[in-house]
C-alpha cells in the first residue's frame, strides 16, 4: 500500500470541523486535521494545494441499478407510472448480455464516480439465464475502477403466473437465489474497515418475491452477518398489492417476515403514516431518499424529517437511470434538497442537512462509520470541487453554492487514499470509448428486445 502523506492544503471550504487549513492522508486514511492557522505535526511528502476547492467526504449513493443505464428515455416506458413502467421495461431487461451489463456498470460507476460519489451501492435483481454471474461482473468493474461499492444480491421469485409482476423469464426459484446469496458473500464480502466491496442480500419488493423467500433472506443475512434492502412504500399500487395479497399494509408486511431491523434499509420510504414511521424508527430502519426517481415517476415525496426525529437514519441514492435518468450524486443532493423543502420549508432543509444526508447518512445505511466524514481515522474518499464555471460566479459561501449553483462534476476524487479524478477526468479512462461502446449496447438491447 502507498504510505506517501499527503497535506490537501487550506481548502476554499471543506465539510468538516476544525480543519480550515486542511487535511492530512496517509496511505488509505485520514490522519491529521489541520485547524485554521496551524500546520501538521506529521512529516508530509507532498502538498496539494486546495486553495480554489471545496472539499466534501466522498458522497455515498446508497440505491441505485446500474443496468439501468442501457434504457433511458426508452420509448416504450415514457410518461407511466411504476407498476406500467416496469412492465414495459420488464421484458427488454430480459435480454441483456453480460457484455452489456459490464459496460452498463462501467458507465455508471463513471459518472457517479466524477460527480463526487465514492460509494455505491446498486440493486440488480435481474438473472435471466444468460445473466447468472451479474455480480461477479460488477465485482470485477468496481475493482477495476477502485471504487467501493455495495452489492446487494436481488431477486425476483413472484412472476406473473403466480400473481406477481414480472414475466417468467427474470425470476428464479426460492432455492437459486439462496443459495448464488450463499455463494457471494462467502466469495466476495469483506468485512470491517475499509471494505472495498460488500455484499447484501436484497429481494426486489413485496409484488416480486415470495413470503417464502423474504423470511429465508432474513434469516441468511443474520448467519452471516449482512444488511439487508428492498425497496418498500414507494408508490399506492405497491400498498394495494400487499393489502390484497398479504392482507398487510407493507411495514406489517415487513414486520411479519423478519425484516424490521437495523439491518435493513429500504428504498423509498413514501408512504407511511403515523405509526408505521414510529415503528421504523424504533427498529432503526434505514432509509434511502431518491427524489429524482421519485419525480419522474410522480410516486410522492419521502416524509424523512419525521423519520429521522423518529430513529430512521435517512441517506440518498440515484437510483436506476431508467428512471432518473442519471447518475449524478452531487446533482441528486441538490434534488433532495428543494423536493424536501416543497414537503418541509427552506428554513428547515439546509444544504448541509442535504449534504449530511449523502455522506454520513448514507453511510449509516450501509452499516459504515469508517466513511461519510472527514475526520482522523476514517477512510480517505473525498470529493473536491471547483467554483470556476461561469454558474458559480457572483456566489458567496462556497459550500452553499455547490448546491443552489448546482454543481455537476468534481475536480477530484480520491477513494482509499489514491485519486481516482483528476482534472474532473478518471485517471487510465478513455472515456469517448466508453461511451461508444455503452451505447452500441443499449442499441443493440433494443434491437434483441424488439424482435
Amino acid at each position: 500500500m502507498n504510505k506517501t502523506t499527503i497535506w490537501i492544503k487550506k481548502p476554499l471550504a471543506i465539510f468538516a470541523d476544525n480543519s480550515d487549513n486542511g487535511i492530512v492522508v496517509k496511505g488509505d486514511k485520514i490522519i491529521e486535521l489541520v485547524p485554521k492557522s496551524k500546520t501538521p505535526k506529521t512529516v508530509i511528502d507532498e502538498i496539494y494545494d486546495a486553495s480554489d476547492s471545496v472539499v466534501l467526504p466522498g458522497l455515498i449513493n446508497s440505491h441505485h441499478h446500474f443496468y439501468q443505464t442501457l434504457t433511458r428515455a426508452f420509448p416504450d416506458a415514457l410518461n407511466k407510472d411504476l407498476f406500467p413502467w416496469l412492465k414495459s421495461l420488464y421484458r427488454v431487461w430480459a435480454h441483456i448480455q453480460p457484455e452489456m451489463h459490464s459496460v452498463a456498470t462501467e458507465l455508471a460507476l463513471s459518472e457517479l464516480l466524477l460527480s463526487g460519489c465514492t460509494t455505491a451501492s446498486d440493486h440488480h435483481y435481474l438473472f435471466p439465464k444468460q445473466l447468472h454471474d451479474a455480480i461477479d461482473i460488477q465485482v470485477n468493474v468496481a475493482k477495476k475502477m477502485g471504487m467501493r461499492v455495495a452489492l446487494t444480491r436481488g431477486s425476483m421469485s413472484l412472476g406473473e403466473r403466480d400473481g406477481g409482476l414480472p414475466p417468467q423469464s427474470v425470476v428464479q426459484e426460492d432455492e437459486e437465489i439462496l443459495s448464488e446469496s450463499d455463494r457471494l458473500i462467502k466469495t466476495y464480502h469483506q468485512y470491517g474497515d475499509g471494505a472495498m466491496v460488500q455484499i447484501a442480500l436484497a429481494p426486489c419488493s413485496p409484488f416480486s418475491v415470495t413470503t417464502g423467500l423474504m423470511k429465508s433472506t432474513a434469516e441468511l443475512a443474520i448467519s452471516h452477518d449482512v444488511r439487508l434492502h428492498t425497496h418498500l412504500a414507494e408508490t399506492i399500487d405497491e400498498e394495494s398489492f400487499c393489502q390484497q395479497k398479504y392482507g398487510l399494509r407493507t411495514v406489517d408486511y415487513l414486520d411479519s417476515v423478519g425484516w424490521l431491523s437495523d439491518r435493513t434499509w429500504l428504498a423509498h420510504g413514501i408512504h407511511f403514516n403515523e405509526q408505521e414511521i414510529k415503528k421504523l424508527g424504533s427498529a432503526g430502519v434505514g432509509i434511502c431518499h431518491c427524489p429524482s426517481s421519485n419525480m419522474m415517476l410522480a410516486s410522492g415525496i419521502c416524509n424523512s424529517l419525521e423519520l429521522e426525529s423518529e430513529g430512521c437514519h435517512v441517506g440518498i441514492g440515484v437510483d436506476g437511470s431508467a428512471s432518473n435518468d442519471g447518475s449524478n450524486m452531487i446533482n441528486e443532493v441538490r434534488q433532495a434538497m428543494y423536493l424536501q423543502r416543497l414537503k418541509y420549508g427552506a428554513s428547515k432543509v439546509t444544504h448541509i442537512k442535504a449534504l449530511e444526508w449523502a455522506t454520513k447518512g448514507s453511510a449509516k445505511l450501509l452499516g459504515r462509520d469508517d466513511i461519510g466524514e472527514i475526520d482522523a481515522g476514517k477512510q480517505a474518499d473525498l470529493a473536491l470541487f471547483k467554483l470556476n464555471d461561469m454558474r458559480f460566479s457572483g456566489s458567496h459561501d462556497p459550500l452553499a453554492a455547490l448546491l443552489l449553483c448546482g454543481a455537476q462534476k468534481a475536480d477530484r476524487v480520491m477513494v482509499a487514499g489514491k485519486w481516482r479524478v483528476v482534472d474532473s477526468k478518471i485517471v487510465g479512462l478513455d472515456e469517448g470509448e466508453l461511451i461508444y461502446r455503452h451505447s452500441n449496447a443499449a442499441k443493440e438491447l433494443s434491437r434483441l428486445a424488439s424482435n
